[in-house]
């Protein structure tokens, strides 16, 4: 393969709809028919033939594992209060040491996601909730600011693939136009066990203490390591062709499915007419084969590859223009999640509030229901609205499709931040400031979703190493974040603070219409140096 060879392709455009119905297809409906991208092989351990409850297994077990160690990250937020009445750590020490958590997590995906990249996704999962159970524990048992400190920075660095891995993930096991849901599933996990774990941890201190809760959730991440370790697959697969050019491969006609045909059909479909660009059948693993936490696939990154690829992420930001965007957005939403969770125990824990640490915690709840409404909104409503304009457009989608929901995200961001911000000053009923931050959670997790399902549909090939990028400018804005807002509300005010922080995202949020106008533009001009990467980081074996 070389930079030069795929002509005037394009990285992210695929002819995704079958629109005139020529070529073989299963059982269509009128409305057209969908093609598989990625092309299937008839390698039995190729995660695109996995049947539907096997996928479902991985995917669900991908889901609890966020949760699990999101939850244990989000627990201490409804406990701010409690811990400094116990142990003397200010309010700033335990929210800016989150600020540092949140840094050495997005730069911690430089190290852990190349090795993910070479050695496989299961070992990944296992060994990050590994190091996250004994900092739980560690958690339960700290008195002073040093040791937070110590205890944030390293469940930081033992949390990072919670980032990237999951994405990547669901890149190996989805087709093209399956991966906004299960991106949007994610970003609910991602975002709800940070909603959950207050609600949860909040009620368990009122009954047990703020200690004792931290030990349960440090049980709790001991049962999900023994279901990850025992249920987790490898998804790990190394294709022949890039998404979008088997033809370059393979001749060969491409498999459709209708819409609402079950994904067995389309798989079996799909090999069947596939087998020259497949890989050669292999023997299914046994069951004890599967539970090996490192694969060795040919074609994998060579060592000296591997160690590249930790620098990479950071050329990408500057050599595409898209995936500093991505994480721009990405950012700037995450940048609100710091606020409400700096904000929320300090100002319901004072008067006229006076809201135990059980009610702070029963304030995630508009935040639940928003993050579910953003889930739908994120997940069926942005893949339908991207098929349709598909088909408008002859059949061809480009991943600019999926942008324009974020015109909604732009508004509600807006709203959600003005009416938490003056109903807080003015001492609004608290179900005033709960849907101030439904709305907020709701652009959060949308807004999130369609960022990172736009970097992959772009740069599908490189999204280990694109969602890394991603992650870095997202978390280090929220660190900067996590500095800056205490200060910012103190000195402005909390209602002048959040008003400007509303028309900010307002403003952020809308720069989708820049790419929604040159996106392709841009993808253009970035194809060769994308396939030369794509050319330089594999063996090719």
């Amino acid at each position: 393969m070389t930079a030069t060879m795929h002509g005037d392709a394009v990285p992210g455009t695929l002819y995704l709809i079958n629109i005139d119905g020529n070529g073989e297809t299963v059982v269509g409906k009128t409305e057209g028919d969908i093609q598989l991208y990625p092309r299937p092989s008839n390698n039995s351990e190729d995660p695109l033939n996995w049947s539907s409850r096997r996928k479902t297994v991985v995917l669900s077990l991908t889901l609890l594992w966020v949760l699990a160690i999101g939850s244990a990250y989000a627990f201490p937020f409804s406990l701010l209060a409690d811990i400094t009445h116990e142990t003397g750590i200010s309010t700033t020490d335990l929210v800016q040491a989150s600020g540092i958590l949140s840094l050495t997590c997005g730069w911690g995906c430089l190290i852990w996601q190349p090795v993910v990249a070479t050695y496989g996704r299961r070992g990944m999962y296992v060994l990050s909730l590994a190091l996250c159970v004994p900092l739980t524990f560690w958690c339960a048992y700290l008195s002073t600011a040093w040791e937070w400190y110590v205890v944030r920075i390293l469940y930081g660095l033992a949390m990072a693939p919670i980032e990237t891995l999951p994405e990547v993930t669901i890149a190996d096991v989805c087709f093209a136009h399956q991966r906004g849901t299960w991106i949007s599933f994610y970003v609910v996990a991602l975002f709800g066990s940070t909603y959950i774990g207050p609600l949860i941890s909040g009620w368990l201190t009122v009954a047990i203490g703020w200690r004792n809760t931290m030990m349960f959730i440090g049980v709790a991440c001991i049962a999900s390591l023994i279901l990850v370790f025992f249920f987790m697959e490898e998804t790990m697969f190394i294709r022949k062709a890039l998404e979008g050019l088997e033809d370059e491969v393979s001749e060969a006609s491409s498999p459709t499915l209708s819409v609402c045909e079950a994904q067995n059909a389309e798989v079996k479909a799909a090999v069947k007419i596939n087998n020259q660009i497949a890989e050669p059948p292999t023997q299914k693993k046994t069951y004890f084969q599967k539970l090996a936490l490192y694969c060795l696939l040919p074609g994998r990154p060579t060592v000296k590859q591997m160690f590249r690829n930790t620098y990479m992420p950071l050329v990408f930001i500057i050599q595409f223009p898209i995936i500093a965007w991505c994480g721009f957005i990405y950012g700037i939403n995450i940048s609100w999640f710091s606020v409400m969770n700096s904000t929320t125990s300090p100002i319901l824990s004072a008067a006229p509030y006076n809201f135990s640490s059980g009610l702070v915690g029963s304030m995630y709840a508009g935040p639940i229901v928003g993050t579910l409404l953003g889930c739908w909104w994120a997940g069926w409503v942005v893949d339908y609205l991207t098929l349709k304009l598909a088909r408008r457009n002859g059949g061809v989608r480009e991943p600019e499709h999926r942008l324009w929901p974020l015109a909604v995200s732009a508004v509600l961001s807006c709203a959600g931040l003005i009416m938490y911000g003056v109903g807080a000053q003015h001492q609004a009923p608290w179900i005033v400031l709960a849907i101030g931050l439904a709305l907020l959670t709701f652009a959060v997790v949308t807004g999130s979703s369609i960022a990172l399902s736009y970097n992959i549909d772009c740069f599908k090939d490189i999204c280990s190493e694109s969602i890394t990028s991603v992650i870095v400018i997202r978390n280090t804005m929220g660190f900067a974040f996590s500095y800056a807002i205490t200060p910012w509300y103190t000195n402005m005010g909390l209602q002048s603070c959040l008003i400007m922080a509303g028309f900010l995202s307002l403003g952020s949020l809308l720069t989708f219409l820049v790419f929604t106008w040159k996106g392709k533009t841009l993808r253009k001009i970035a194809a060769p140096r994308y396939y030369r990467y794509i050319e330089q980081s594999f063996t090719h074996e």
